[in-house]
């Protein structure tokens, strides 16, 4: 079973996106019988963010988050998008010519900026369309998704289908979206879900004061320190809940209820968590980090060993119109 997986380079990866993909992929990966296509999207990044250098040091922190994890290169596939751009912007045209229009303009992506259109460039507008080649190109059967980008596989599935039609074969293979229902919303540091584009994230990363620093400005309540607090509408409390043991977990919530525990306390008993729980990807993370060398290895090896699969679709492709 192929799982394709992609992550823009927007900025460096934040416990939601760990908790949230990275994770969870690792996981799926690790099943015997699964084959998983990770992937930086960094093409699809310049809709949000022109500057190359950030892109280039984002990439190498998401590569370096996905190595600390665990994600296995030799058993599966880890490349950047760029790198394999002749193909998948080549793709991109090809179902382009199959996208009807109001597709594109109903498309999420789109329609949450089409207030604003100054705002929009064409790459935002055609996203799913890249977004469909990236996918197809390497005859992916599985796309775990979020339940928001349910829109964009079916987008997906019906471009495919469209060239399989056409072509009376089956020119693509047609994915499947596979949206987890125990994936919850990982809440940002102001209870919206956190996001890059909010900067209301949590980077466990960062130094070991930094991290602190960061947690210490989850937004909290007024209760007074003496009071009992209600647990289960606390954005401290929903990230240590997250990542804490049962035992921990348990004991979090007694200290709320009992009153005499600030929301300071809390705050210091999740950064204590965190620190303990990642303790060895931060490490594995700076190692990476501290030698890009051996992270641009890893990802120049995923990308020669994919690029005979992005060819061999294309080449399927190119028949089917005489080119």
């Amino acid at each position: 079973m192929r799982i394709l997986t992609g992550i823009q380079s927007s900025g460096r990866p934040h416990l939601g996106n760990i908790l949230g993909a990275i994770i969870p992929a690792i996981e799926l990966s690790k099943k015997s019988g699964n084959e998983s296509f990770l992937f930086i999207a960094d093409l699809h990044t310049l809709t949000s963010l022109k500057d190359g250098e950030a892109i280039r040091n984002n990439t190498l922190a998401i590569a370096a988050a996905w190595l600390a994890f665990g994600f296995d290169t030799d058993k599966n596939f880890f490349y950047r998008q760029s790198k394999l751009a002749p193909y998948h912007t080549e793709l991109m045209w090809y179902l382009n010519c199959f996208t009807p229009f109001p597709m594109l303009a109903n498309a999420h992506s789109f329609k949450d900026k089409s207030s604003k259109l100054a705002d929009v460039n064409a790459g935002l507008f055609t996203y799913p369309v890249l977004q469909a080649a990236d996918i197809v190109l390497y005859d992916a059967n599985i796309v775990p998704v979020g339940k928001d980008q349910r829109q964009h596989i079916e987008m997906t599935r019906d471009i495919a289908s469209a060239v399989n039609r056409l072509a009376k074969q089956d020119i693509f293979v047609i994915p499947e979206a596979e949206i987890s229902e125990e994936v919850m919303t990982i809440p940002g540091i102001d209870g919206q879900k956190m996001s890059k584009s909010l900067n209301n994230y949590i980077d466990i990363f960062l130094p070991e004061k930094d991290l602190l620093k960061q947690i210490k400005k989850i937004v909290t309540d007024t209760t007074p320190l003496e009071d009992p607090k209600d647990p289960e509408n606390d954005i401290t409390f929903k990230l240590f809940n997250l990542i804490a043991s049962k035992e921990e977990i348990d004991q979090m919530r007694s200290n709320y209820l009992a009153g005499g525990f600030g929301y300071g306390h809390a705050k210091q008993a999740l950064h204590e968590v965190m620190m303990r729980k990642f303790a060895d990807a931060r490490e594995k993370f700076d190692y990476y980090m501290n030698n890009p060398k051996i992270i641009e290895q890893k990802l120049e090896e995923g990308e020669k060993k994919v690029e005979p699969i992005a060819q061999k679709t294309i080449q399927r492709v190119r028949e089917v119109f005489k080119f």
